[in-house]
């Protein structure tokens, strides 16, 4: 059967003949069809549709009936939402209005002016400061004066807070002023944010981030370390991905530092390939499988049990490794979660930071056409979803880690000390390499009080911490 792009949190779309294809020949109101849409494809695809009373496949006995629980919902937004089962259980399934901007998103392309920022509390306030995790290239703020490590405190000379900085930071607004401030945190974890009178007025653009932030290889005596730092899963990508290891292989790298540490997902394909750079022994094997809703399930594994399977591919630049050391911080989401977790039957996973997001389900896109493909979309409108439709587990069939993936050396990013990325003395790789040269260096310590982002530039844009899988 033909698969459709699509998107997860992870997966891809079939055109599956059972569910809701029974209704009478009764006509869609035009003023219905989107709530239409919602309705029909929530039914087919959502992964808790037996948990949703009103997405049971015998809840209307007609299309009438079914016009007639569509009618009082003022927007298909407000039906959607009702559809899904409550958070926690539900916290990533979402729709949009213009599939086009959702596309952008998945291809890593946004409205952005290239500052990627982490948000945290001051305090145990609803007081809010940003901090600049790493600047994207070709972007306004890579030709202005702010640099990874900058902490801000407002925008627009408007201090953020809960209520107010999704809207200062993701409004309609192409530019907006960032107001600095300096930082300080003392024994006890009690931090100051200290408005220093500097500011940096930045630009939004159209911003393609490429995912290959840097990669090096570092020589330690024997050791030829390959670091990469890869902050998205984009398949636009996968062969400059594949040129990096090329010249790992080259230079005879044994060992390799993967940060994902700021990589809120992407493809499930291009993570699947990563998984086959970094080993290269078990081509063909299973690296992942998926599981989706009692009916979608029982129709693949009757039909074609093998579109559930995600091998390791071949032919690839691969370093055949049996370890990996793998850096991670609470920003690291599903396809980064993916690798992790469905590495670990295969080889040893040294995961170094903090622990993951806990992303382990997918979803896809969903268009208003007969088969929720793009082809035949519906011109009267452009809505599509993206409903949690599938989780993804490992060979030993293991993929419950929502509450995230658990670091082997716990060792969260310290804003008083975040190094430069790249270098062999930031903290996080410095870990890594000493563990690789068995240098006998002792850890540096954990603050007995650990203060995370609560949310960060790319978790408050909806689908940049999914995963979604193309063709293979």
């Amino acid at each position: 059967m033909k698969k459709y792009v699509i998107s997860l949190l992870m997966v891809f779309a079939f055109v599956i003949p059972f569910g809701c294809s029974d209704m009478d020949d009764n006509a869609v109101p035009t003023s219905l069809e989107i709530k239409d849409f919602v309705w029909k494809g929530m039914n087919l695809y959502y992964l808790w549709q037996a948990d949703v009373p009103d997405l049971a496949d015998n809840r209307f006995a007609n299309q009438s009936q079914l016009n007639s629980f569509l009618e009082p919902y003022s927007s298909p937004e407000e039906l959607f939402n009702h559809l899904r089962v409550p958070s926690p259980t539900d916290r990533f399934s979402v729709i949009y209005s213009d599939y086009r901007v959702l596309e952008g998103l998945l291809s890593g392309t946004t409205l952005n002016n290239g500052m990627d920022f982490g948000l945290k509390h001051i305090n145990a306030t609803t007081d809010v400061f940003g901090w600049v995790r790493y600047v994207i290239p070709n972007s306004d703020a890579a030709t202005k004066d702010i640099h990874r490590g900058d902490i801000f405190y407002a925008i627009d000379g408007i201090p953020l807070n809960d209520d107010n900085y999704r809207s200062l930071l993701f409004s309609n607004n192409e530019t907006y002023t960032v107001n600095l401030a300096d930082y300080s945190s003392d024994s006890s974890g009690f931090v100051t944010i200290t408005p220093n009178g500097q500011s940096i007025t930045l630009t939004k653009t159209a911003l393609a981030e490429n995912p290959i932030f840097f990669n090096t290889v570092i020589n330690q005596g024997t050791h030829n370390i390959g670091y990469l730092m890869y902050n998205g899963f984009y398949p636009n990508y996968d062969s400059q991905l594949n040129t990096v290891f090329g010249s790992f292989v080259s230079q005879n790298v044994t060992h390799l530092v993967l940060d994902l540490r700021y990589n809120s997902g992407g493809a499930v394909n291009s993570a699947t390939k990563l998984a086959s750079m970094i080993t290269g022994q078990f081509s063909g094997q299973l690296f992942a499988k998926e599981q989706w809703n009692a009916k979608a399930q029982a129709y693949f594994l009757s039909s074609s049990p093998s579109s559930l399977e995600n091998k390791f591919v071949s032919g690839l630049n691969s370093l055949h490794l049996n370890k990996v050391y793998i850096l991670t911080s609470k920003a690291s989401a599903s396809a980064s979660e993916l690798v992790i977790n469905c590495l670990k039957p295969y080889i040893n996973v040294v995961q170094i930071g903090d622990v993951t997001t806990g992303k382990n389900v997918g979803s896809i896109t969903l268009y208003d056409s007969p088969t929720f493909a793009k082809s035949n979309v519906n011109k009267n409108h452009k809505y599509a979803m993206q409903p949690i439709v599938l989780k993804i587990v490992n060979k030993d069939n293991f993929g419950d880690y929502t509450a995230g993936i658990t670091p082997t050396t716990p060792l969260p990013e310290n804003l008083s000390d975040l190094g430069i990325l790249g270098d062999v003395d930031e903290p996080l790789l410095n870990v890594a390499i000493n563990q690789i040269i068995a240098s006998g260096k002792m850890l540096p310590q954990v603050p007995n009080v650990i203060q995370r982002d609560f949310a960060d530039s790319k978790s408050l844009e909806p689908l940049r911490s999914e995963m979604y899988l193309d063709n293979k």
